[in-house]
């Protein structure tokens, strides 16, 4: 056991987010999202949110201040709940960039890492780039 590590990071995410390099991408998605299409071997994390795992994350992954969030964009007015949780959980000093689902299909499967929540809101994903460990 390690200690001041959130017990949803697994060993396997763990070594994932740890073996990612400056500017790769991580993408956690909800349940609906194709996520072992994008990548086959997606870290399921089930009875989890996306907020959830976004903060557990964002507690030892540095994220890059130049790179924005990335959430697929709902087309609604105003956006989804869980978009505005997903932002505050990630606590990035830029806001979010919506961008059409196809668009968001291409980028996720970029992605170095993908987690598999069980989200059961619709639209409750996100992409972010890791920063550098600055000591």
């Amino acid at each position: 056991m390690l200690l001041n590590i959130d017990p949803l990071l697994t060993g396997e995410l763990l070594k994932g987010l740890d073996e990612m390099g400056h500017s790769d991408l991580v993408l956690i998605a909800d349940a609906n999202f194709p996520a072992h299409r994008v990548n086959r071997d997606a870290i399921e994390l089930p009875g989890t949110t996306v907020p959830q795992v976004v903060r557990a994350i964002c507690s030892v992954l540095p994220l890059d201040g130049d790179v924005a969030p990335v959430l697929m964009d709902a087309g609604v007015v105003p956006p989804p709940a869980v978009q505005a949780e997903i932002e505050a959980a990630a606590a990035h000093p830029l806001a979010a960039r919506l961008i059409d689902r196809w668009e968001y299909y291409d980028l996720a499967a970029q992605a170095s890492v993908v987690v598999a929540t069980g989200e059961m809101r619709l639209w409750g994903n996100v992409l972010l780039a890791k920063g550098l460990v600055q000591i």
